[in-house]
């Protein structure tokens, strides 16, 4: 029981807690009944369990690993994606501030950009402290977002068709 426990904590250091959730409740779930059985005297039983519950603890600990690693990965990507549409929203809203459009134009595409300059930030700090279901949570949807404003940018400094006269 005590290996059984020793590898329960160092799953839940591993955070399989967070990514592997399954498994881990079922070790910690198998070492109570090993406890459970040991209470009653069926040894056999107790150590059964015990074993059932290192085993899972163990595998747990590798899922968290790779969990952890998937969703940091994950969470990089949608930092990079959002990071590189802003910076191509940022040129071409100053592009199109050189080119003396109306404000007016550009109002929504701005507060786009501001939008996602902050939600940037905030994945970035949830990326940081490994909360990386907020990193997705505070990207939801700015990417879609950023390409539409970068769309209503394209349009406003695309030069529109001079009708011929006849």
């Amino acid at each position: 029981m005590n290996q059984a426990q020793g590898a329960i904590d160092t799953a839940r250091a591993a955070g399989a807690d967070r990514f592997a959730a399954a498994e881990y409740t079922a070790a910690t779930d198998a070492l109570k009944r090993s406890e459970e059985a040991a209470a009653t005297g069926d040894y056999r039983q107790a150590l059964s369990h015990a074993i059932d519950s290192r085993e899972r603890a163990q595998n747990a600990a590798k899922m968290a690993v790779d969990g952890r690693a998937d969703a940091r990965g994950h969470a990089e990507r949608a930092i990079a994606e959002v990071a590189t549409l802003l910076s191509r929203a940022q040129a071409q809203l100053k592009a199109a501030e050189n080119t003396h459009l109306s404000p007016k134009i550009l109002r929504e595409p701005r507060a786009t950009v501001i939008a996602a300059e902050k939600r940037l930030q905030e994945a970035r700090a949830a990326l940081k402290s490994e909360d990386y279901p907020n990193v997705t949570h505070a990207l939801n949807g700015a990417a879609g977002e950023l390409q539409a404003s970068l769309t209503m940018i394209d349009a406003a400094l695309s030069p529109r068709p001079v009708p011929r006269k006849r």
